[in-house]
């Protein structure tokens, strides 16, 4: 591990006012609003299209927009608001994330929809990545990664409670009412990190070009590559789970919360392995994680017919996709130096560059004819290429000394 990597350790100062698992659960809260605000949309998209007149792999856009923000949000803000302090980073982003999913709610055209997920993308992977190191400074370096883990098991409970829930309120009340949900959920966790945590100064020798300093590191951008091709997969299949479910599995739609819901376990579930995994080799954990993807993802195409069967995998999907976040976000904590909130950040940004490919690809798949079930392969020849970029990163790692 790097000398420079002491910001994410254990931090005396930094204890929080109402204690630790308080200050935990804040940070994972924000999890749980921003996994509410983009997986939701998914399983909402047959509404939007419908209300706004345009066909489901169209509607899709607004899940690529919204990744598109991520992208764009999470390196601009890391960077431009390198030196203000963390708390307030934390607040202001979940502040923004609120009115964005506010605008949401009454934008009156499918052009203002795309534009309102865009901007409500901007502080997602800015948000994760400062409470992923806010959340390792609480604790122990060899626990960090478990630390980790547990601020996103707000993004894994999202998919047990807050999506289906969002889902069942834009089903019954109509699509806009989730989002005034989510933008509540926003307010709150705004108001809780402001509660919960101590004001953290950035590091003192933090600025804009210091954090850009990740851009030079080749290790950097071979994980960043893993996760935005490795992590696609699972979103291939999610991004049109409502559909692949109703016309392929024969569920109603009102069963389709219940499905989310299990992918919501298996994604809790798998967010803990990750974290506890990568707390014993972080390498190995990405491979390992990798793996589980591929395989997963493959037996969609076998399974999908099965209301049983697709009902187990899924929850198989979301374990194996969840897996591999605390291990990734440790990766590029451990190898990023002295820039690491940006590289933190940049992690979400390849995740949803990863959200992007896989629902583009898998709406191409659709739009050929292939079927509602030809995103289970195209995913898991995502997730192997992740393990291809792996392999180079070890690699290549192994030879200079990098690899963990």
């Amino acid at each position: 591990m790097h000398a420079a990597s002491s910001p994410i350790t254990a931090d005396s100062s930094n204890t929080p006012p109402h204690g630790t698992a308080l200050a935990e659960l804040a940070l994972a809260l924000g999890g749980f609003a921003l996994g509410t605000g983009e997986f939701a949309s998914m399983g909402l998209l047959p509404d939007v299209a419908r209300d706004v007149h345009v066909s489901i792999p169209v509607a899709g856009h607004m899940i690529s927009a919204y990744a598109l923000g991520v992208v764009i949000g999470a390196p601009v803000l890391a960077a431009v608001f390198a030196r203000a302090g963390r708390r307030a980073m934390l607040v202001g982003l979940m502040g923004f994330f609120a009115c964005a999913n506010g605008l949401c709610a009454v934008a009156t055209s499918y052009g203002l929809i795309v534009a309102a997920r865009f901007l409500a993308g901007l502080p997602h992977g800015a948000y994760f990545g400062i409470a992923s190191l806010v959340a390792a400074s609480l604790v122990p370096a060899d626990k960090r990664a478990q630390a980790v883990a547990r601020m996103m098991l707000g993004l894994s409970c999202a998919n047990i409670v807050g999506v289906p829930f969002a889902t069942w309120v834009g089903q019954a009340a109509g699509w806009r009412a989730a989002f005034v949900v989510v933008a509540a959920i926003g307010l709150a966790t705004a108001v809780l990190c402001r509660l919960m945590l101590r004001p953290m100064p950035a590091p003192d020798n933090a600025s804009p070009l210091t954090e850009l300093g990740a851009l030079r590191r080749g290790q950097v951008w071979l994980t960043l590559g893993i996760a935005a091709i490795g992590f696609g997969g699972v979103f291939a299949v999610y991004s049109y789970i409502t559909p692949m479910l109703t016309q392929v599995s024969g569920m109603t739609e009102a069963h389709v919360p219940l499905v989310l819901s299990v992918i919501g376990a298996g994604m809790v579930a798998g967010s803990l392995f990750g974290g506890w995994l990568a707390d014993r080799g972080v390498m190995r954990a990405i491979a390992i994680t990798l793996v589980l993807n591929i395989v997963t993802l493959g037996l969609v195409m076998i399974t999908a017919h099965s209301v049983v069967l697709v009902t187990i995998n899924m929850a198989f999907v979301g374990f194996a996709a969840l897996s591999m976040g605390p291990p990734l976000q440790t990766r590029l904590m451990d190898i990023a130096a002295d820039a690491q909130a940006l590289a933190a950040s940049l992690n979400h940004s390849a995740f949803n560059t990863a959200n992007a490919l896989g629902a583009w690809l898998g709406g191409v798949a659709i739009a050929s004819g292939l079927g509602w079930t030809s995103t289970g392969p195209i995913g898991a020849l995502l997730a192997a290429g992740g393990l291809a970029i792996w392999f180079v990163a070890w690699h290549t790692g192994r030879h200079g000394r990098a690899a963990r």
